[in-house]
């Protein structure tokens, strides 16, 4: 009999005499020691057998695959594209202290796939991690995954489960990973679909709102993971509106592309708070209820030292912003590049 088959059946007999099963009655005095043995193991040996077959206990198979030959279930919140050493660091640490994966994934069988023999539904971090670590130095790490037979709404609602829990699964994209299973799982209906996964039917409704921001605005914020449900939601509001919706794209696209001139730069991307207060303060500028600023400068840690109010005739207003963490030599050269700026744009005190 197999290790794995022989320490199953060891454990359901010591579950069997945990819960109280009768013992043999006792046999004669002369019956050997051994026998009396052999014989209770066969009793016992049976009834967890007869456990087995009638549904009452259920067998969980685990495999060591090569994670080459494991593809990913594409109904996982979890991007895969977004996985990276550095998010994983901890994870990797964790599988080379321990000398391998402790807790196994959870993978069903697939067939028409000639590259794949089975699909992850939950353990994308872990599949990942033990991908890693075979082309850098570990190449006998297997991937241990245990087999389901699940369809694909158990899969989804077995996968969101696990993601729940996880820091690193941002709200953006659960709430991306929601709208796509309300249509392929629950018939866009989501009153089911809340009852399914036992969510607040208005916590789910905001999740699904967010969801349909689109690509050109979430490219304002240095990384999806900075769309958190709350501020989100009022923006995917605001997107409602059409003029409302036009104006927040153009400034979108504005943002973003300061977010690649700053990385290109060395410099910290703008927090996610400020890309939020210029997408919800667009209409207003569209409207001329308010100027867009002149200038504003950041340091390198993000944050907002210097900000040009306004400039017209009148003169200039600037504000010098507390906690940005520059001291006065970086807030005299920022001043004078403000200057710079106005005059260049024909904004500046020699008009």
């Amino acid at each position: 009999m197999a290790r794995k088959q022989s320490d199953y059946l060891a454990a359901l007999l010591a579950d069997a005499e945990d819960e109280g099963t009768s013992p043999p009655s006792p046999a004669p005095a002369r019956e050997p020691a051994h026998e009396r043995a052999r014989a209770t193991t066969l009793l016992g040996r049976e009834s967890a057998l007869a456990r087995v077959a009638n549904g009452e206990v259920r067998q969980v198979t685990q495999l060591l695959l090569d994670p080459a030959r494991v593809r990913i279930w594409p109904g996982n919140a979890r991007n895969y594209a977004h996985l990276t050493e550095e998010n994983c660091r901890e994870l990797i640490d964790s599988i080379i202290a321990e000398g391998g994966q402790k807790v196994p994934a959870v993978v069903r069988r697939i067939e028409g796939d000639p590259a794949c023999d089975y699909e992850v539904i939950a353990g994308t971090r872990r599949h990942w991690s033990i991908s890693w670590l075979r082309a850098h130095s570990y190449p006998d790490m297997q991937f241990v995954a245990q087999v389901a037979s699940l369809d694909d709404e158990a899969a989804f609602r077995l996968a969101d489960l696990e993601n729940r829990a996880r820091a690193d699964v941002s709200d953006l994209e659960r709430a991306r990973n929601y709208l796509d299973a309300l249509k392929t799982h629950y018939g866009n209906h989501q009153t089911r679909m809340a009852e399914r996964l036992k969510l607040s039917k208005g916590w789910l409704s905001k999740m699904l709102k967010v969801a349909t921001i689109p690509d050109a605005v979430i490219a304002a914020f240095a990384s999806p993971s900075d769309v958190q449900l709350k501020p989100a939601y009022a923006l995917a509001q605001a997107l409602d509106d059409r003029e409302t919706a036009k104006a927040i794209t153009g400034v979108a696209r504005q943002i973003a592309k300061e977010q690649v001139e700053r990385r290109e730069a060395g410099d910290l991307p703008y927090p996610a708070a400020d890309v939020l207060r210029r997408l919800l303060d667009a209409p207003k500028m569209l409207a001329g209820e308010e100027k867009a600023e002149p200038y504003r400068y950041a340091t390198r840690y993000g944050r907002t030292a210097l900000t040009v109010m306004s400039a017209n005739r009148q003169g200039v207003t600037i504000r010098l912003h507390a906690g940005s963490g520059a001291d006065t030599e970086e807030l005299v050269a920022a001043l004078r590049d403000a200057l710079a700026h106005l005059d260049a744009s024909g904004k500046g005190l020699q008009r």
